[in-house]
């Protein structure tokens, strides 16, 4: 484990390192909430005007359950479990580039940016595919781009947003499963 966690440092430094002034605005702007909170509110209101008003009510709950979800497993991973940020290690942080102003939280594992990114990801992306298939994987890059925007700003390793980004794609499998069995109880999608 410690080989594993020793290379997980080398490949964030690396990782960290390849930033430069030019591009920090952009990656601050991905690792921000609203970057999410764009996308998924422009599919949510297509989403409403495509089916119904109605519809897109039990989405925006279903959705807001979703994150629910995610958030209290990562809070529950972080505090559990107690890996440091980059920014906090004793042995790197002298070496992190930290782009934002603030490390944020103590602990960082998993990323909660990458367990929500793909868990939306993976729910809106099989809830669209069939009318849309080149939607999938266009959600899911952009959830890649912003559970690597944690690793750019210097606030968690390559280990904490791969852990976040699968543990929110099975959630939002699961959730779009779910999805399937329940929605059709409340109304009909044409």
């Amino acid at each position: 484990m410690d080989t594993l966690l020793s290379w997980d440092k080398a490949l964030f430094l690396w990782l960290n390192g390849l930033g430069s002034n030019s591009f920090d605005g952009f990656w601050m702007f991905m690792t921000h909430r609203a970057s999410n909170l764009i996308v998924y509110l422009g599919l949510w209101l297509f989403f409403g005007f495509r089916y119904s008003w109605k519809a897109a009510g039990y989405l925006l709950v279903f959705t807001g359950l979703l994150i629910l979800c995610t958030d209290q497993l990562t809070n529950l991973f972080k505090n559990q479990v107690g890996r440091l940020r980059p920014c906090y290690d004793e042995e790197i942080k002298t070496l992190v580039r930290l782009v934002k102003p603030s490390c944020g939280g103590r602990y960082s594992f998993f990323s909660g940016h990458a367990s929500n990114s793909f868990a939306l990801a993976v729910f809106f992306g099989h809830l669209f595919r069939k009318h849309y298939r080149f939607i999938f994987p266009i959600l899911l890059f952009v959830a890649f781009l912003i559970a690597y925007s944690r690793v750019y700003i210097g606030v968690h390793f390559p280990l904490d947003i791969i852990v976040g980004a699968l543990a929110g794609s099975l959630i939002g499998l699961g959730f779009y499963r779910l999805w399937t069995v329940v929605s059709p109880r409340f109304f009909k999608l044409s």
